[in-house]
């Protein structure tokens, strides 16, 4: 099983979604909401809940798609891999948060897991209100300067690190013509124009062969 959460309704879920769904996860086994990650009363987080047994297996894209909590992930993980005695596995750091390594250390395995918890929910919850205070700081000096605010425009180098290994993963498969424009576009939550120049982008920064993407179309 899976669990895949964005924040906003506008937001596309389309590349956790194919993450899970290259692990083999079944479509009808991947929860999906479009949801805050302030709490855990999310309508498709509470049916995962409600569909696990013991020895099943759920994956999450990273720790802050669980939830942005920091007591709350702790509390939220215990429960699944204690309670319900499932396990955890959260992709962008697998090696680390992978609950069955504790689970085979036995009581050891408990205390380990517990400090790594605490850890590194209290590190991810003082960052984000870290990125918070920034964005608050910058827009407060922009204004103070008479800056215009807005978003902005996008290239490749400033993607996200998650949208620049997407590109990567999936460039070939593109130009082989496997997935095809509309989808790639729509997957990375570029407009056309945007997902043309960030291929463009990419293309020159690997010093690969460009194509004619209307082909693709």
């Amino acid at each position: 099983m899976a669990y895949v959460r964005v924040s906003f309704k506008d937001q596309n879920e389309g590349r956790q979604v194919l993450k899970m769904k290259d692990l083999g996860v079944e479509e009808r086994f991947i929860f999906i909401d479009k949801a805050s990650g302030r709490n855990f009363d999310r309508p498709n987080y509470k049916v995962l809940k409600n569909f696990i047994r013991e020895g099943d297996l759920i994956y999450f894209d990273s720790l802050d798609r669980l939830g942005r909590n920091y007591d709350g992930i702790i509390e939220e993980w215990k429960d699944i891999t204690r309670n319900l005695k499932a396990d955890i596995v959260v992709l962008d750091n697998e090696e680390l948060f992978d609950s069955r390594k504790f689970r085979n250390m036995g009581d050891l395995g408990k205390m380990l897991e517990d400090q790594f918890l605490s850890l590194l929910a209290y590190a991810a919850e003082q960052e984000r209100k870290k990125i918070k205070q920034r964005q608050a700081e910058g827009i407060a000096l922009a204004k103070s300067q008479g800056k215009a605010l807005g978003r902005p425009q996008k290239n490749y180098s400033n993607l996200t690190n998650e949208k620049k290994f997407f590109i990567e993963k999936n460039y070939n498969r593109w130009r082989a013509g496997d997935i095809k424009s509309i989808e790639f576009m729509k997957l990375l939550e570029l407009k056309k124009n945007t997902f043309y120049k960030v291929i463009r982008e990419y293309e020159k920064l690997y010093r690969l062969n460009s194509k004619d993407s209307k082909e693709h179309l």
